[in-house]
């Protein structure tokens, strides 16, 4: 029998309960330090308390995925972790305080105090948690006997990729060699223990966990076997690819049609994630449905005035994977901007003409007056004239954070590798807008960090890149 390993919230249970466990005690410590008792349960504003910091814990853990990758993490790395999450989970309590209007009630002293000595009891218990499994994993090292079953030429290759990866788990107990007979020879400290026809029968006389079959592109597959292995109740793996051939290493097997396929892309997210982002998405999306109507008030008369014709601007531009939508704007420009486009390509800044960007645009309404001036260069160099793109996030044809849509023109220009920026749907914002807006001028880096987003994207990443954004517009960085 197999046993898969604990994957999402399973995988890291122990370190969650833990962590809930500190946080619950921080309170009654903050609590008997600040108000001499402890008797907490005996008030219902801290009872409640307990609650609410139990479902923002979970909350964190859910949204930030701060238990990733816990058990590689070193020290250094864990205190700053710990102290981001230990933070967020102070900050929201805080802002659930105010949203209640229930801080007066409450010692600012007890959530202060509940902060610091949950990062210290969490730290320290992690710390101690992750050294006790670490010690169980060592001794247990070498718990499962694997018999590999490859070619010749693959022996060496085979044995290297496993001891590399094999986190101690694995005791390679021989080799089946598929091609030729060379039982009784040694490949790397490892015995060769039959050939083909004589596999099934030393499995089934030895200590054998698992079985790992690693067979050249092309060669038949040893069916029969297989089937043998699988009658005797030994766990097979079958090798279908090598990680170190693919761009990325983000793979899981699922069924198309009838077919067991091992699907791969630059980013793969869990429906998890997806919901989170478009929660997200729908959220900021209504908050810039409403922003924006209050701005069309305010701008729309200035732009009518300054040029007399529709508020809106709308374009087709290219979405996820190819597909066309139709984006929305504030106008900025006088209505003949497009004709006069071609006039002006010799002056585009992105060389290789990906992108289209002048120094100083004419075309901008109320340009005449000089670089700069004018309701059009107003409302691009605060980014005013992106905000009724929140209604294409509220549709579904953008997300927030994204890679911003080429035109169609500029999208018929493109390389294969550039067509990576097409794997996610476009965003009001993203990874090169806040890497430099409109000082980067090479396509090629701008293709580069937008690839970097799809690869490492998760929710925390979303965040930090709306709020870093809020910044450069504040700082007034050239528009996006």
């Amino acid at each position: 029998m197999y046993s898969k390993a604990a994957k999402g919230w399973m995988k890291h249970l122990d370190f969650i309960i833990l962590d809930l466990v500190c946080l619950e005690l921080a309170l009654f410590f903050a609590y008997h330090i600040r108000l001499g008792s402890l008797n907490l349960l005996g008030s219902l504003l801290y009872r409640n308390m307990l609650i609410i910091l139990f479902l923002i814990e979970i909350s964190v853990v859910f949204f930030f995925e701060t238990f990733k990758n816990v058990l590689k993490r070193s020290f250094y790395r864990e205190v700053t972790v710990t102290l981001k999450h230990d933070c967020l989970v102070v900050l929201l309590s805080s802002f659930y305080l105010i949203l209640t209007q229930n801080g007066d009630n409450y010692s600012r002293i007890v959530l202060i105090l509940t902060g610091v000595i949950y990062f210290l009891l969490s730290l320290s218990l992690r710390y101690v948690w992750k050294k006790y499994l670490l010690h169980c994993k060592g001794q247990s090292m070498g718990s499962r006997s694997l018999v590999i079953v490859t070619t010749e030429s693959l022996i060496g290759q085979t044995i290297a990729a496993i001891r590399e990866n094999n986190y101690q788990r694995f005791r390679i107990a021989g080799i089946v060699a598929t091609d030729r007979n060379m039982a009784g020879q040694w490949v790397d400290g490892i015995p060769v223990v039959a050939d083909t026809a004589g596999a099934a029968d030393y499995v089934c006389r030895q200590w054998v966990d698992e079985v790992l079959i690693n067979l050249p592109p092309g060669t038949p597959i040893c069916a029969d076997l297989i089937r043998q292995f699988m009658e005797m109740g030994v766990t097979v793996h079958f090798k279908l690819v090598d990680a170190r051939d693919m761009l990325t290493r983000k793979q899981f097997m699922e069924r198309l049609g009838n077919y067991t396929v091992l699907t791969t892309s630059l980013g793969l997210y869990s429906a998890r994630q997806q919901a989170m982002k478009r929660l997200l998405d729908i959220l900021g999306g209504l908050t810039g449905c409403v922003i924006t109507l209050a701005l069309l008030l305010f701008v729309g008369p200035c732009i009518y005035i300054k040029s007399p014709g529709p508020v809106f601007f709308s374009q087709i531009r290219v979405g996820r994977n190819g597909k066309k939508f139709k984006i929305y704007k504030f106008r900025s420009m006088y209505l003949d901007a497009e004709e006069r486009k071609k006039e002006l390509l010799e002056s585009n800044r992105v060389s290789s003409g990906m992108m289209f960007k002048l120094e100083w645009d004419p075309r901008i309404i109320g340009s005449e007056k000089g670089p700069g001036r004018g309701i059009g260069n107003f409302i691009r160099k605060y980014s005013i004239d992106e905000f009724p793109q929140f209604f294409n996030v509220l549709k579904g044809e953008m997300s927030l954070v994204g890679t911003r849509p080429p035109t169609v023109d500029e999208w018929e220009k493109y390389d294969l590798h550039h067509r990576a920026r097409l794997a996610v749907k476009p965003g009001l914002t993203g990874m090169w807008q806040v890497s430099g807006r409109s000082k980067i001028t090479d396509f090629e880096q701008v293709v580069s960090l937008d690839k970097q987003y799809i690869t490492e994207w998760n929710f925390a990443l979303d965040i930090k890149i709306l709020l870093k954004t809020v910044l450069v517009v504040l700082g007034k960085e050239g528009s996006m």
